[in-house]
């Protein structure tokens, strides 16, 4: 299946400029910015620019497969859709259209619990693997019913993040007056603060064969913390840039969290991943898979779920130009060998990874 944009994009740069044109000052803001000062989201994109590559040559790479897996289906290349919240505010099909793109794409999508959306009108969206993102709003039994509610329309898996005790301060929006509708509605901030470890194994022990993913996990320690609570997933992030200020860029952590969870539990991580490159060095790193949050929104912005399949394909032919310049020719080969630490040459920001779209092209 193709998009039939591959005319209208032929690179990734371009969908980021319709998505600019078509969104108001406000969403844009809210979907490119972060918090206060906006260093962790800068230091996203600095601790990829400092991973160099170290290609080998005189290799047969006639035949290139960036292809993954994720609950038994193939994935076109190892990306999830991350979560993102009041996806209705790129695209009024919300988190629909997303699963229709991210089935079109042939990728696996995380649906937020900030949604206007039924879950069940969600799965049936599109036919990708699909996991369901929670924030706390309640207690231990209502979090234990959101569990029951998203396996039973049919979710594969079960998210918990971790990273937001404390709403963060996003001057773009503050500084706008822009108050969120899908914040102004949200309630129950005071069960996200409360909850702990104690609280996560009283909830995973009465779902034993539920696969459950930490969202959040930004050091080491407490990958090893969930490791010993038994879960599916340790999903390395810093929520994009958006939630503590001053923070490790996300590849800059997920070596630490490599040698505590490989073998143990899969390993998801995000933050400004941006170009096949990107994925590459996540999968050297020994990350199963890579979370798009931005990305695949200017996709959805651009072009609802035909944007969200552009995006894929692209990045599929930056992966397989990267791989078969690299020397391999699929995901299993690439290891920490094909990378070295390199000094940046870009200045870091949340559209680095594109140059050209401050060149006028």
């Amino acid at each position: 299946m193709a998009s039939g944009l591959e005319n209208e994009y032929v690179t990734l740069h371009e969908i980021v400029k319709a998505a600019r044109i078509r969104l108001n000052a406000n969403i844009w803001d809210y979907l490119i910015g972060g918090t206060e000062t906006e260093t962790t989201l800068r230091r996203n994109r600095m601790a990829l620019d400092s991973i160099a590559f170290k290609p080998r040559v005189l290799r047969n790479v006639g035949a290139i497969d960036p292809s993954s897996e994720l609950f038994g289906k193939k994935l076109r290349i190892p990306v999830l859709l991350a979560p993102v919240g009041s996806l209705e505010s790129f695209e009024p099909g919300g988190g629909i259209t997303v699963a229709r793109g991210a089935g079109a794409g042939n990728v696996g999508m995380l649906i937020s619990s900030v949604t206007t959306l039924k879950l069940e009108d969600i799965v049936r969206g599109g036919n990708g693997p699909k996991i369901y993102q929670l924030y706390v709003r309640g207690d231990d039994k209502w979090v234990a019913e959101r569990v029951k509610q998203a396996m039973g329309a049919g979710y594969d898996a079960f998210c918990i993040t971790v990273d937001t005790a404390v709403y963060s301060r996003r001057e773009r929006d503050i500084a706008k007056r822009f108050v969120k509708s899908w914040r102004t509605a949200a309630t129950g901030q005071d069960h996200q603060a409360a909850f702990s470890w104690d609280n996560f194994k009283r909830v995973k022990d009465q779902f034993p064969d539920v696969k459950f993913i930490l969202k959040g996990i930004g050091c080491g320690e407490d990958a090893e913390l969930a490791i010993k609570e038994g879960v599916w997933g340790v999903y390395c992030s810093n929520h994009g840039g958006r939630q503590l200020d001053h923070g490790r860029g996300s590849a800059a952590v997920l070596p630490e969290i490599v040698t505590v969870a490989r073998g143990k539990a899969k390993i998801i991580v995000d933050g400004s991943f941006s170009r096949g490159t990107d994925i590459v060095k996540a999968i050297c790193l020994g990350a199963d898979w890579v979370g798009l949050g931005r990305l695949y929104c200017y996709g959805l912005a651009a072009n609802g779920a035909a944007g969200i399949e552009r995006v894929v394909e692209l990045l599929e032919e930056e992966m397989k130009e990267v791989m078969g310049l690299l020397g391999v020719t699929k995901l299993s080969q690439l290891d920490k060998s094909y990378i070295s630490q390199a000094m940046p040459t870009n200045i870091p920001g949340v559209h680095s990874a594109f140059p050209l779209m401050h060149e006028g092209y």
